[in-house]
């Protein structure tokens, strides 16, 4: 059996790291805030406060930002190696999950993760930050699951010799 090409073994990766992060956030645009929604809002408050904490662990943070590491060095490399015909690919699925995953999470999901975390479950402000909060939180959701989506299509395709 050949070796494993690194190139092809780091697309792969990136590739399937993308699609895993595009279901954690499908399934949170298609299920979990709509629940969290129908709760009384101190509970769904503290819900989401929860998960905003336990979220950041080594698991989804490695998968999030390694899958962006992955990311940059094809970029990189896709920049570097010219036009072959797989660069266009990689450099549009890689600039998507950069800029429609990683920056929108930081530039939006974590200011309105932040400002959620401020906020007292039980009291009118937390209330009124929530109806707010859902709305905001899950349509930048949406624009993260599509980003990343796409970007696992356009690197699965960049696999194809």
């Amino acid at each position: 059996m050949p070796p494993i090409d690194a190139g092809f073994a780091l697309k792969l990766c990136t590739a399937l790291g993308c699609g895993l992060v595009a279901g954690v956030f499908f399934a949170f645009s298609t299920f979990v805030m709509q629940a969290l929604g129908q709760q009384p809002p101190a509970q769904g408050i503290a819900t989401m406060q929860s998960i905003n904490i336990t979220v950041i662990n080594p698991w989804f943070m490695g998968v999030l930002f390694g899958t962006a590491i992955g990311c940059l060095v094809l970029v990189i490399t896709s920049l570097i190696k010219g036009n072959p015909p797989s660069a266009r690919y990689l450099l549009i699925g890689s600039l998507l999950y950069l800029l429609g995953t990683i920056l929108v999470t930081i530039a939006f999901n974590v200011p309105l993760n932040d400002a959620l975390a401020a906020v007292s479950p039980d009291s009118a402000e937390g209330a009124t930050l929530w109806v707010k909060y859902l709305t905001n939180w899950t349509l930048w959701n949406h624009v993260r699951t599509v980003a990343a989506l796409a970007a696992a299509a356009l690197l699965t395709i960049s696999l194809n010799p």
